[in-house]
């Protein structure tokens, strides 16, 4: 196995010079730290600099780096460095996180770790009384920072800190001239594979791919954003039983099938059900395919060859879906990992792992009846040992740390039983490897058996994920479905929400008398953002694993939370900008922000606070938590120009890059959720 993992390193990256961690937290005192690398699984505390030394790496803070790592990350990264040096100066002895949230009523940020603590040195000769007095001292204790403005403590010793109105508007100010980049949230990964999408070869996409394929976009642009290397795998079903089936289909009916290439195949929906139909009502086909896949898989060539060309048949439909929504993926199928498969198997069942059973080789798990088929009574390979070698791969030539499976729930016993196995094989796997499907039970647990993935209430790494998404319904209530009980296709559908979007636009501007303003590229290109932003957004502003109706009528609304109702509100910010006739660049490098305003700190303090949201949306996975962000920074915006003249008024420039600074923001948002931002509605 280990000349396996060396044959693959072509494709493998070399250990990473620089360790990233959950919070660059500021080490206690000068002392030597040293993380293993690869050979075990880690807990990562903060940021630091690595000089590999052997099979080890020797890590160590840089006198430089310690003033900028106190200012870097969200701020409630911060806020939670701060707090940790007040818990280590108050209980020394007691090992303690910092708990720091959002506070709703009594100030910015509330820590909330007297209680906690409480339990742990009461009855131990503490000279704390009660809880509040706990809370006191992590208040007196917090350093000199010029991020807050005031603390006090409430009931029990919640110690409440309100931020300085200076350093919320100079925060702002910085990233208006360094970038929106300077906001990105540090996450405790430095690669992850996100894998979704992942349609079948031969079947074009239809609406049920929709889902993973937008949550997994989505889920890669925000880790990309927080600076991660992020693999986006395309695991498309192009290898199996079915392609004896097509095969012998396309030689039976065009015999001439290399001559006319593509156009023998033609639709592929219907090139589908037409091979599918003759397979399971003529046992003479049958037999033939079920040889065609032998010989396809044995290597011959005019099998290989057509097998290609239905392949780029099938790429050629799904680049159309992709190029909409704009979305990159990298392919790496089934047919991949086939020639790995063997060498996985052998290590496994090495391990003792793979038992025989009724003439198949399979892997039992505990707590499920059924077992994890790996090998077929017939000899071949199926899902799971294809989706077994994957994970192999993506640990130990990859090296990825976090892989996270898109798929619908309804896979989730395989995934289960799939993880389980890795698990004993963890000695062996490196950092982090995030996969999003429908469901994970059975492969989970299938890797955690092969000692590849450590036990998850060990919170170490690597660590693969399964992110499950309900379904898209009809108004019925039922699967999203044509008229004739036919599956939605995917081009259809967008291509629909652009053409209502370029009506509804249409005849918005004509009722204006505007349409003379508007170029035909203009109103092509923003009834495509519009309408593709629309679909996304009615998807990803729910809770992934719930199910949700589709309706054009509710997505293209201009009226609550809908992506049409937030291009109006990006539209309007600009246009405010435009209308001042000012130089916002300028403006930027010569004016300042001041929050004097109640509502004009209300709206910086939510805007600073982007970074803490990624980084929630990136640990749980949840894209949602993004849209209502986007959301709700839409509704404090309209208070804010509601209740504080912006041109024209003393406080013009400052107000002006309070316009600015959420304009960003917003463009930021739809760039992480896959929408482009229109600058005129």
């Amino acid at each position: 196995m280990r000349a396996l993992a060396a044959a693959a390193t072509a494709v493998a990256a070399p250990t990473p010079a620089r360790l990233r961690f959950r919070l660059p937290l500021l080490p206690r005192a000068p002392r030597s730290v040293h993380c293993r690398a690869a050979s075990s699984s880690r807990v990562l505390q903060f940021s630091c600099s690595a000089t590999t030394m052997g099979d080890e790496t020797s890590t160590s803070v840089a006198p430089q780096e310690q003033e900028s790592a106190v200012r870097a990350g969200s701020v409630k990264q911060q806020l939670s460095r701060l707090v940790l040096s007040s818990l280590r100066a108050t209980v020394p002895d007691v090992e303690v996180e910092p708990m720091v949230e959002v506070s709703a009523k009594f100030a910015d940020y509330q820590c909330n770790n007297a209680m906690g603590l409480w339990s742990k040195v009461k009855g131990s000769g503490t000279s704390f009384k009660n809880p509040n007095a706990i809370g006191q001292a992590i208040a007196k204790n917090l350093p000199s920072s010029d991020i807050i403005e005031s603390t006090s403590v409430a009931g029990p010793g919640f110690v409440n800190i309100t931020l300085s109105n200076r350093w919320v508007a100079q925060r702002i100010q910085d990233m208006l001239v360094n970038g929106i980049k300077t906001w990105a949230p540090i996450l405790p990964v430095k690669r992850a594979v996100i894998d979704f999408s992942s349609p079948n070869i031969a079947k074009e996409m239809h609406v049920g791919h929709l889902r993973s394929t937008i949550i997994g976009d989505t889920l890669a642009r925000m880790f990309e954003f927080s600076n991660v290397d992020v693999l986006r795998r395309n695991h498309v079903g192009d290898w199996g039983t079915q392609f004896g089936m097509l095969i012998e289909y396309l030689f039976e009916k065009f015999p001439n099938w290399q001559e006319i290439g593509s156009q023998a195949i033609g639709d592929l929906q219907v090139f589908y059900k037409a091979s599918k139909h003759k397979f399971d009502n003529d046992p003479e086909f049958k037999a033939r395919a079920q040889q065609g896949v032998v010989r396809l898989q044995g290597g011959e060539e005019k099998y290989r060859e057509a097998w290609k060309k239905i392949c780029d048949v099938s790429r050629s439909e799904f680049d159309l879906v992709y190029k909409r929504l704009n979305v990159v993926l990298e392919e790496k199928g089934e047919s991949f990992y086939n020639p790995y498969i063997p060498q996985v198997l052998e290590e496994l069942n090495n391990k003792g792992l793979i038992k025989e059973s009724e003439g198949a080789r399979v892997i039992f798990i505990q707590g499920h009846q059924i077992p994890l088929i790996v090998v077929k009574s017939d000899g071949g390979f199926n899902y799971a040992s294809t989706d077994l070698t994957a994970l192999w791969y993506r640990l130990n030539v990859e090296q990825a740390e976090w892989i996270i499976y898109v798929t619908d729930v309804g896979q989730q016993q395989h995934f289960d039983m799939f993880f389980s196995v890795s698990t004993e094989w963890h000695q062996r796997c490196f950092p982090f490897t995030v996969y999003i499907f429908e469901s994970t039970t059975n492969f989970l647990q299938a890797a955690k058996m092969a000692g590849w993935l450590p036990d998850p209430s060990e919170k170490k790494f690597p660590k693969t994920s399964h992110v499950g998404f309900g379904l898209v319904l009809g108004s019925d209530g039922k699967r999203f479905r044509t008229r004739s009980t036919e599956v939605v296709r995917l081009v259809e559908l967008l291509d629909e929400a652009k053409s209502r979007s370029k009506s509804e636009l249409l005849q918005r501007l004509t009722e204006n008398r505007k349409i003379v303003d508007w170029t035909d590229e203009e109103l092509e290109q923003t009834s495509e953002a519009v309408g593709y932003g629309a679909v996304k957004y009615a998807d990803l502003k729910n809770n992934r694993l719930t199910n949700y109706t589709f309706s054009f009528e509710q997505m293209l609304s201009d009226k609550g939370n809908t992506a049409v109702y937030l291009q109006y509100a990006h539209a309007r910010i600009c246009s405010i900008i435009r209308k001042s006739n000012k130089d916002v660049e300028e403006l930027k490098m010569s004016g300042a922000i001041s929050l004097d305003h109640p509502d004009e700190r209300v709206l910086g303090l939510y805007l600073i606070r982007f970074a803490e949201v990624v980084e929630e949306a990136c640990t749980n996975l949840l894209p949602n938590v993004v849209c209502e962000y986007l959301y709700n920074l839409s509704e404090m915006f309209t208070k804010f120009y509601t209740n504080c003249q912006v041109v024209g008024s003393p406080e013009e420039t400052s107000r002006l890059l309070l316009c600015q600074a959420t304009a960003v923001v917003m463009r930021q948002c739809f760039n992480l959720l896959g929408i482009t931002p229109v600058y005129k509605l």
